[in-house]
């Protein structure tokens, strides 16, 4: 191999210190500071060393934060469910030709590059009782029996959130999993159809097999936005109704605002630890699947 194209060691400095400063110091401190009582009083009366006390609050206390841990996991997976399927036979037909996709394409992917912040204001305002849009079309429909409170009905609450996240998310699933349809040979599907295959036969043993790689990319990235997801919930309910939509990062965010640091921090390093085993998961899996191909 000529040594020329080899990039040297030294390139590695650079981004090495850059992880270290912007990442793993920022983490250490957090995890060191997730043992002490660090408040907005520290200054006054100087941060105590507690141990465990953070921890054995978050998981006995009656703020319920074990209540947000259990919906960042369930937001994680219903939230990759809900796009992944529909986002592979949304690229599956637009691959096979129809009319005018490159406009759909455009169409789906739109969504996911608006900002979290604004798609939530437009959907909080679209799904208000009185004054939504969605309400006054029903009942201009005549079907104002239909009408519920979207944003504060515990029966609709996560309904509303799910289809507000899938709106924005299934284009961009949708685009990896084209990418994907695209480095498949079209012989195979033709020696496929020759065989009298169908569409089911050919999704299972052509599509889902070459497809692999792109499952696995969107499923990766479904895990981490899944278990870092703050934006929309925040601004469509604020983790309300009550505290019923709350996940780890909105019971951060209200710890680290009034003040309490270090139980901001402690759970923090517990959404830290989960996605941590949960990587170690997904990466085995991969490598169990390298060796195989």
């Amino acid at each position: 191999m000529n040594k020329k194209r080899i990039y040297p060691q030294w390139f590695l400095v650079i981004p090495l210190i850059a992880y270290v400063i912007f990442f793993l110091i920022p983490s250490l401190l957090g995890a060191f500071y997730s043992f002490t009582d660090w408040s907005a009083y520290s200054a006054n009366t100087g941060v105590k060393f507690v141990g465990l006390q953070n921890y054995i609050d978050i998981f006995t206390s009656n703020k319920d934060y074990v209540s947000g841990i259990t919906n960042t996991l369930m937001f994680t997976v219903i939230s990759n469910i809900i796009k992944l399927i529909p986002a592979l036979f949304l690229a599956i037909l637009l691959q096979e030709g129809v009319k005018g996709k490159g406009l759909y394409r455009t169409l789906f992917y739109l969504p996911s590059i608006l900002p979290f912040v604004i798609i939530g204001l437009v959907f909080k305002s679209i799904l208000n009782y009185n004054t939504g849009l969605l309400n006054m079309a029903l009942e201009t429909l005549q079907l104002g029996f239909l009408k519920q409170k979207w944003l504060s009905d515990l029966d609709f609450v996560w309904k509303s959130i799910f289809g507000v996240d899938a709106w924005r998310g299934i284009g961009y699933v949708m685009t990896i999993f084209l990418a994907g349809l695209n480095t498949i040979p079209h012989s195979y599907y033709e020696a496929a159809q020759i065989d009298g295959a169908g569409f089911w036969s050919r999704l299972r043993h052509i599509t889902l097999p070459m497809l692999s790689g792109a499952i696995m990319i969107n499923f990766v990235f479904g895990i981490t936005y899944g278990l870092k997801v703050f934006d929309i919930i925040y601004v469509l309910t604020n983790g309300g109704p009550g505290h019923a939509t709350e996940v780890i990062t909105t019971y951060s965010y209200q710890l680290y605002s009034n003040g309490q640091y270090g139980m901001s921090t402690a759970l923090n390093t517990v959404l830290l630890l989960i996605t941590l085993v949960i990587g170690v998961f997904v990466v085995r899996i991969m490598g169990k699947k390298e060796v195989q191909q």
